[in-house]
């Protein structure tokens, strides 16, 4: 179950996916499967290719690229996310959901 974003953001990510921009929608989340994470960020290409070297070069498995026309996405969670949003400076989507920057070592 995704909430705690609008209708508009949606729409926003959806339209970024469809123009073929790596695009990232983050929501609070509960699923039975993950009871350890309270949140997801979707990262979203209606370009394959350019989704698949997108996860390569995060160090991201392409298989598990969910490949659902018209808004393939790539599913982030935990330590993954914590990061890939940190490199990627998406200041806001980490202070909104409260997810704590990964640690530097």
């Amino acid at each position: 179950m995704a909430f705690g974003i609008s209708r508009k953001e949606l729409n926003q990510w959806k339209e970024a996916v469809e123009r073929e921009e790596i695009s990232f929608l983050t929501h609070f989340w509960l699923d039975k499967r993950f009871p350890q994470f309270h949140t997801v960020t979707k990262v979203g290409c209606s370009n394959l290719e350019r989704l698949t070297l997108w996860c390569v070069t995060h160090g991201l498995n392409p298989k598990y690229i969910h490949n659902r026309q018209p808004f393939p996405h790539f599913d982030l969670m935990g330590p993954k996310q914590q990061e890939i949003l940190h490199k990627e400076g998406m200041w806001e989507q980490l202070k909104r959901f409260r997810i704590e920057a990964p640690s530097i070592e």
